[in-house]
C-alpha cells in the first residue's frame, strides 16, 4: 500500500469508499473469472445499497468488471460501455451478514465459468476480499495473490509453498479454507511479484487442483487485463 493509497485514490469520485473502492472490488472478481464477465449479479449490502446511486457505486462496480481503474474517464459512463461489451448486469439489496457496511457480493459468468466474490470497501479506496466461491480469504489487491482450489490433502500447501520457492517468489500472507476435511480447500496467497505463467499452468496440472487464478494488483492506476489461466473443473 501507497502513502497515495493512504491519503486518497486519484479516481473519478465522488467518494474514495463507494466509487474508488467499489470499483477494484469489480476489479478482482472480472480477474477471478479469468476473462470479460457476460453476466454479473451484484448484491449491495447496508450503505452501498442505501447511498450507493448517490456516491457512483453502481457505476464503479460495473465500470471495474470492464476493466477500468478508478481514474477511468469512461467509468460514469460504465453502463453504456457495459452494453457495448455485451455486459447484463443486475443490481439487488442483499444482507450479507457479519460484514463492512460497504460490502459487495458480485456473481459474474462467462464462456462456461462463474464466479462469485465477496468484497468490502473500507475506506480511502481500501478494499478486502473476504470470501470467494463460499471460501474464507483475504487479500486488499495490493499485491499479487495467488488463489488456488483443490480437493484437501496433506502436503499440498507444502508442494505450493515449494513451487513458489522455485520460482523464487516469496509468500507476504497466506489463509486457507476448507468446506471440510478431505473435501473441497482453497489456499490464498499474498505474494511479492507473481508466479511465472509456466508455474502456474504446471500448479494447475497437478491432480486434485481444480481453479488457479493470479489476481494482480489492483491499487495503482491502470487497465486490469484478464488473466486467461483455464481450469480443470
Amino acid at each position: 500500500m501507497t502513502l497515495l493509497d493512504m491519503i486518497g485514490p486519484v479516481m473519478i469520485g465522488p467518494s474514495s469508499s463507494h466509487t474508488a473502492g467499489a470499483c477494484r472490488i469489480g476489479q478482482v472478481a472480472r480477474q477471478l473469472l479469468g476473462q470479460i464477465p457476460t453476466h454479473a449479479e451484484i448484491g449491495l449490502h447496508a450503505s452501498f445499497a442505501k447511498t450507493g446511486k448517490g456516491h457512483g457505486t453502481h457505476f464503479a462496480l460495473i465500470a471495474g468488471l470492464l476493466g477500468y481503474a478508478p481514474d477511468d474517464a469512461r467509468l460514469p459512463r460504465a453502463f453504456e460501455e457495459a452494453a457495448s461489451a455485451d455486459l447484463v448486469f443486475n443490481f439487488e439489496t442483499a444482507d450479507l451478514g457479519d460484514v463492512h457496511p460497504n460490502s459487495a457480493r458480485i456473481t459474474v459468468s462467462g464462456n462456461g465459468q462463474t464466479v462469485t466474490v465477496l468484497g468490502s470497501s473500507t475506506g480511502g479506496g481500501v478494499i478486502e476480499i473476504v470470501r470467494v466461491d463460499g471460501f474464507k480469504v483475504s487479500f486488499s489487491g495490493g499485491a499479487f495473490t495467488l488463489l488456488t482450489r483443490y480437493h484437501d490433502a496433506v502436503g499440498v500447501i507444502a508442494k505450493i509453498a515449494g513451487l513458489l520457492a522455485a520460482d523464487q517468489v516469496n509468500i507476504a500472507a497466506l489463509t486457507c479454507d476448507r468446506d471440510k476435511r478431505g473435501g473441497n480447500a482453497m489456499l490464498c496467497v499474498e505474494l511479492d511479484q507473481s508466479l511465472g505463467e509456466a508455474a502456474q499452468k504446471f500448479l494447475l496440472s497437478w491432480p486434485g487442483m481444480d481453479w488457479v487464478r493470479m489476481v494482480r494488483p489492483v491499487m495503482d492506476a491502470g487497465i486490469v487485463a484478464p488473466v486467461l489461466l483455464g481450469t480443470t473443473a
